[in-house]
């Protein structure tokens, strides 16, 4: 090999050892440098950063973003009546002491979140057992997450972690008790419906008969009115007749006759059997107005 080669052999195992002596810590990152298998140094500074080449040391790299811990499954918790609620949380933390957290749960998260989520629950249990149902659903739910976090400071600081926030997603009654509820809801429901049915149905009445009571008296008063109005046109017609007929008799005696003829030949079907020297047809013998 010539000269030029063994300098550019050298150069590039040169650049090679650079390269492994050489890495760069991001801001979202801690970098850990272990010497032979024992943490040396954490680095929470970004920038580039010098290290002895392999396998003096290596470099790996630890989350140092806020990370999310979701509740694992749905666990009934009971309350202080005894009943039994799914709660679903979440809980937001990070790595403050990445040697701490190193030895107690190695540099994955998901062990870390692993011995983590059943202390939440745990602590979450707690909580629940001092509260009723309705201070759950609706009073002291901030009560209840401010009690967890606090619970769970001391645990976090073993860990190397620090609890950023803790929340309740969702409180619900199991399923059993859901269902439960949901059928005395029902029957609660139906009850206030037979009891405005019947309200109603009482008030329909109430105003049937009334309306039934005000026709009847409209129509009496009505009828009392036409019989008041028919009297005294008969009254007035009566009076007209006898003033009429007072004037000149013989014509009210024949207009009379002849009433009573046309009220009984009311048809051309219609047949009388009379004597025709009755008084009946005096008028028509007779010949008219004043005849004998």
């Amino acid at each position: 090999m010539n000269r030029i080669g063994l300098i550019a052999v050298s150069g590039l195992m040169a650049l090679l050892v650079t390269t492994s002596m050489l890495f760069v810590v991001d801001q979202r990152n801690f970098a850990v440098v272990y010497a032979l298998g024992e943490i040396k140094e954490v680095i929470a500074e970004p920038g580039l950063k010098f290290k002895l080449p392999p396998p003096l040391q290596n470099v790996i790299f630890i989350d140092r973003r806020t990370q999310t811990l979701d509740s694992p499954e749905t666990r009934p918790v009971f309350t202080a009546e005894k009943q039994s609620l799914v709660i679903d949380w979440l809980v937001k933390w990070r790595i403050t002491e990445p040697r701490q957290f190193i030895r107690n749960t190695g540099v994955d998260l998901r062990n870390a979140e692993a011995r983590l989520s059943p202390i939440v629950q745990a602590a979450l249990n707690e909580e629940v057992t001092k509260r009723t149902v309705r201070a759950m659903l609706s009073t002291e739910r901030d009560k209840v997450m401010q009690g967890v976090m606090q619970r769970l400071s001391d645990d976090a600081k073993n860990f190397g972690i620090e609890i950023v926030d803790v929340r309740i997603k969702r409180v619900d009654f199991a399923s059993t008790i859901t269902e439960s509820v949901y059928r005395r809801m029902e029957s609660e429901r139906k009850r206030v419906a037979n009891e405005l049915r019947s309200e109603g149905a009482a008030d329909g009445e109430k105003i049937r008969a009334d309306a039934d009571r005000q026709r009847e008296v409209i129509l009496a008063d009505a009828y009392r009115e036409a019989q008041k109005v028919k009297g005294e046109g008969d009254a007035k017609a009566s009076a007209i007749y006898a003033e009429s007929f007072g004037r000149d008799p013989q014509f009210a005696q024949f207009y009379r006759s002849l009433e009573a003829y046309r009220a009984s030949f009311r048809s051309k079907s219609d047949v009388l059997v009379v004597d025709p020297s009755s008084e009946f047809f005096r008028v028509m013998r007779s010949g008219g107005v004043g005849g004998k």
